[in-house]
């Protein structure tokens, strides 16, 4: 069974910047990408920025490139997601998640910007 949890979010002022992780155990040796979602009342849940097994291909949402950079850290079996010059619109609840032959989602993180 493979668990995803993430933390890091919480509240900031606009312009900020947060860190989020998702810490992975279980079996994810086959994991081909792993990504960030977010989700906000009333909306769908969209990507945010996806990263390969081998880190170089990577892949940002338009509203997000440029603020914020999406690592894994193979060895730790953990992603990050950096965070930087928040937005009110980029508040929301940040699932992380892996895909191989199975996808598992964590149980997301709150970030609040204010």
């Amino acid at each position: 069974h493979v668990q995803l949890v993430e933390s890091g979010g919480g509240s900031v002022q606009a312009g900020g910047s947060l860190t989020l992780s998702c810490a992975a155990s279980g079996n994810i040796d086959d994991s081909i990408v792993m990504a960030w979602f977010r989700q906000s009342p009333g909306k769908k849940r969209e990507g945010v920025a996806s990263i390969y097994s081998g880190g170089g291909s990577q892949y940002y949402a338009d509203s997000v490139k440029g603020r914020f950079t999406i690592s894994r850290d193979n060895a730790k079996n953990t992603l990050f997601l950096q965070m930087n010059s928040l937005k009110t619109e980029d508040s929301g609840v940040y699932f992380c998640a892996t895909k191989g032959s199975f996808a598992y989602w964590g149980q997301g993180t709150q970030v609040t910007v204010s």
